[in-house]
């Protein structure tokens, strides 16, 4: 499985941040915005939202890690998320609620994580074997939103959900042979964690 260069990941993000702005033009509220605890990670991101009408936004994130870590260890994926998300107050202030998807590719492997397990999802087997595939799902989130300044806002979220995954098994992360094949896991847990600083147009 071939990853999406970055530059065809950019151009993607661009094209879903114009088409975003243009469906709300009229409502003349567009945000962009950048994860920063992605950032804290060295991972690329990027987040939009656009107004829909006085309770309704509509959210897209997207994030990219390619790089390449030393003792063989891969944390390798491309991620994105679209979102709907009801205001209880006014839009890009105070609570709100979100029914997100997600979707990307991982390549991942070679990383000590214990004997970590979490709502049927085994860890501890990324120390000795890389995995490399698809998954797709959705969620549910809740978050706040502070407005900071005129258009600087701190947003905090969580999101809960399910992932399907299928992937390919390998004995490590440098080298080795694969061992399965298409395999299918059902994820149940977090679906997204984001503390983003906004800039409202």
């Amino acid at each position: 499985m071939k990853f999406l260069s970055i530059q065809t990941l950019r151009a993607t993000a661009v094209a879903l941040f114009l088409s975003a702005t243009w469906h709300s033009a009229d409502a003349q509220k567009v945000a962009v915005k950048t994860n920063l605890l992605y950032d804290a990670t060295l991972t690329v991101n990027l987040g939009a939202e656009a107004k829909f009408n006085d309770k309704w936004t509509g959210d897209l994130s997207a994030n990219f890690n390619s790089w390449s870590f030393s003792g063989g260890k891969r944390w390798k994926h491309w991620l994105i998320q679209p979102e709907a998300r009801y205001w209880l107050c006014d839009v890009f202030a105070g609570h709100f609620f979100g029914v997100h998807a997600l979707g990307g590719q991982y390549n991942i492997g070679h990383v000590d994580m214990g004997s970590f397990k979490f709502l049927g999802t085994d860890f501890s087997h990324l120390k000795d074997h890389r995995y490399q595939g698809w998954l797709a799902g959705a969620g549910i989130a809740y978050g706040y939103s502070w407005i900071l300044s005129k258009h600087f806002n701190l947003e905090a979220e969580i999101g809960i959900g399910w992932a399907y995954t299928r992937f390919d098994t390998f004995e490590c992360a440098g080298c080795g042979k694969k061992i399965s094949s298409g395999r299918h896991h059902n994820y149940v847990g977090p679906t997204k964690a984001a503390l983003n600083l906004v800039y409202v147009f």
